[in-house]
């Protein structure tokens, strides 16, 4: 695993170990390890095996269904650290995702990693604000169209997809289209159990206003 990869999972595993015990959830409250199935052990065991952190975040309401949950973390250890456009880009593509979905968590966790991987906070600031970020490289401004189309429009247009498959190609274009899939998977699921981010955590704008 190259250098970057191990700085974002050991930033992501520290801001995981910082937010302290999980909060309480009215819809999905998070279970006690004590009280875990056979499946439920064994989906968090192959979860600390693969993430070297227990089970936390959006993970925590997936455990209502282990199988669910085990088969997300198996797709997140590629499409966040092996995926054909790199770790920095798929931060971006992360943010794009958690701003679009107003996911308070996801965007916790995710701002400072994204800084770490080499976004500019700028950049970052200006995706939380809902404004179109300038000062992009060539490659952050093709994936922060593509994501932004996927999300608002529901598909990409055949001007924006032609960038990213000339610049990323054909495995690139489906790793881009999973990365944003991924995550709004995760987003759809802590906005469905009203999951809390911690009380210090930066909560976004409500749009529309």
């Amino acid at each position: 695993m190259h250098t970057l990869s191990r700085l974002v999972i050991l930033a992501g595993a520290a801001l995981c170990c910082s937010a302290g015990p999980a909060l309480a959830q009215a819809r999905l409250p998070t279970i006690p390890p004590a009280s875990y199935t056979p499946e439920q052990r064994q989906a968090a065991a192959d979860f600390e095996a693969a993430r070297k952190v227990p089970v936390f975040g959006p993970f925590e309401p997936l455990m209502y269904s282990p199988q669910v949950m085990t088969q997300a973390r198996a797709m997140g250890d590629y499409l966040r650290y092996k995926s054909a456009i790199g770790t920095t880009l798929s931060e971006l593509v992360i943010l794009v995702t958690a701003r679009e979905w107003t996911q308070d968590y996801e965007w916790y966790v995710h701002y400072p990693i994204a800084l770490k991987a080499g976004i500019k906070p700028a950049i970052a600031d200006a995706i939380a604000d809902g404004r179109q970020p300038v000062g992009m490289s060539d490659d952050e401004e093709i994936v922060y169209d593509f994501s932004i189309e996927l999300h608002r429009y529901k598909r990409v247009s055949d001007t924006t997809y032609a960038r990213a498959e000339k610049r990323f190609g054909k495995q690139g274009v489906v790793d881009l289209t999973g990365v944003n899939a991924y995550y709004t998977l995760l987003a759809m699921q802590l906005n469905m159990a009203q999951y809390e981010p911690p009380k210090e955590a930066k909560r976004l704008e409500r749009f529309p206003k």
